[in-house]
């Protein structure tokens, strides 16, 4: 699944951490496509058991951290689970079956 991230229209370049939860019910190979997002800025992405994030050649992964982690099965948990970890949830998507996702980040 390739994840391609960019920031909203009114962000010119996105210079904020982020953390992100990719899980999946089977392991999966995460490709990370980004624009406009500044380096050096810290990314942390937790995925579930056996998965792995594969990251664009350049300084992008210079600064992301990949952790596997155990999640919740249900997305209510899951959510739940964010919450609780990171005190707030900016965006929550659930997708049956895509080869590619596409995330706005931003204020």
């Amino acid at each position: 699944v390739t994840l391609h991230l960019n920031p909203i229209s009114s962000v010119h370049i996105h210079q904020k951490p982020l953390v992100f939860l990719l899980n999946s019910p089977l392991p999966l190979v995460w490709k990370l496509k980004t624009e406009r997002l500044a380096p050096g800025i810290q990314r942390v992405f937790f995925v579930s058991l056996g998965s792995i994030v594969q990251f664009e050649k350049g300084n992008f992964s210079l600064t992301a951290e990949t952790e596997e982690k155990f999640f919740p099965e249900k997305n209510e948990h899951l959510l739940q689970w964010a919450q609780k970890e990171y005190g707030a949830v900016t965006s929550f998507t659930e997708l049956k079956i895509s080869r590619n996702i596409y995330i706005k980040v931003g204020e």
